[in-house]
């Protein structure tokens, strides 16, 4: 191996790395506010690419049906709840937020796909769609249970997992999607050859991790969700609506996955169960974190894209082994070196 080797495979490392830490950042962030181990969260990655996809071919991408379907079921969810809690003066607000914010969102997906608009807004658009179905799927799937042990939400994401890629398969099809790269350019320094598009992909992950930080620490609703995180019964004494917070994670989750997915989409071709594979390498950076710390899933996600890059150049055969295996000792650092409780 000689520099210039090392250096593509430096790059490309970093690469897939920063779109790790995205999917590693969402799992703890739904974690924990939550404390629901978000598998599903590469459902959310290629429904981000294939929603890009189907507007730049033209066509209403599957996720203005996906979006449809799921908004009338949680607006059936909640009717439901508040007609049994009787307050049925809030209902059309709430019918407006769970019904008709979705249904606006998916309307103009399907007014915009034939209309061949720039790329920005087909992005901006694709990741409004995705974005939105983080909340339906919250009201429906976890928050008739958000006080459910550990082990029952992890039962129910295993189950929405499969859910969700059974309706990609009937909403997108099983052809996959590739979009086309955001730039083609290519710059050189000291004698090495950077691509453009990789250095777009690890600046936008930068500048969204910045902008969540600036979240957390300077906003209201940021506060608000940091107190969940740290003490849940604590935050709901204090006027914190445990459903509203659970809402508002899924909804910043949803966003990175679905950011996921547009930058994945121009490096690889993406099918409607390739989720699954890569959300599994953001959970090996969210596990190095401890499913708790921000900043280690960041450079645990690192770790696993150069991992993972340098694995493929050495023994491609048993790239993926040797990534999944990384796991393995940092349970048993974590489990020899901490005190827990049974459930966690």
């Amino acid at each position: 191996m000689d520099l210039s080797i090392a250096a593509f495979l430096v790059q490309d490392g970093v690469t897939n790395g920063a779109i790790y830490a995205l999917l590693a950042l969402a799992l703890v962030l739904v974690f924990t506010v939550t404390r629901i181990i978000w598998i599903p969260s590469g459902e959310f990655v290629t429904y981000g690419t294939l929603t890009l996809a189907g507007l730049q071919l033209g066509k209403p991408p599957g996720t203005v049906g996906l979006l449809i379907g799921v908004a009338v079921v949680a607006a059936i969810v909640e009717t439901i709840a508040t007609l049994r809690a009787r307050e049925a003066r809030k209902l059309p607000l709430r019918l407006a937020v769970w019904l008709g914010v979705p249904l606006a969102i998916a309307a103009a997906v399907w007014w915009a796909a034939p209309r061949g608009l720039p790329l920005a807004l087909q992005i901006v658009l694709a990741l409004a769609a995705v974005t939105a179905l983080g909340p339906l799927i919250y009201r429906i799937a976890y928050q008739p249970i958000a006080d459910a042990s550990v082990l029952v939400l992890l039962i129910v994401s295993v189950a929405v997992h499969f859910a969700l890629t059974g309706l990609g398969l009937w909403f997108f099809g099983a052809e996959g999607s590739r979009t086309p790269a955001f730039t083609g350019a290519s710059f050189t320094a000291g004698g090495l050859t950077f691509s453009a598009q990789s250095l777009l992909v690890v600046v936008a992950s930068l500048v969204l991790i910045g902008l969540l930080y600036l979240l957390f620490g300077r906003t209201l609703y940021g506060k608000a969700l940091h107190a969940t995180a740290v003490n849940r019964i604590g935050a709901r004494l204090v006027g914190i609506s445990p459903s509203f917070a659970g809402a508002l994670t899924f909804v910043l989750a949803a966003l990175l996955c679905a950011f996921c997915g547009v930058l994945v989409g121009p490096i690889t071709t993406v099918y409607y169960d390739s989720g699954f594979l890569v959300s599994l390498k953001g959970f090996v950076g969210a596990i190095i974190g401890g499913l708790v710390s921000y900043p280690l899933a960041a450079a645990g996600a690192l770790l696993v894209g150069l991992l993972e890059s340098f694995s493929s150049f050495w023994a491609s055969a048993f790239k993926e082994v040797i990534v999944f295996t990384l796991i393995i000792p940092v349970l048993l650092w974590r489990s020899l070196t901490s005190r827990h409780h049974d459930e966690e």
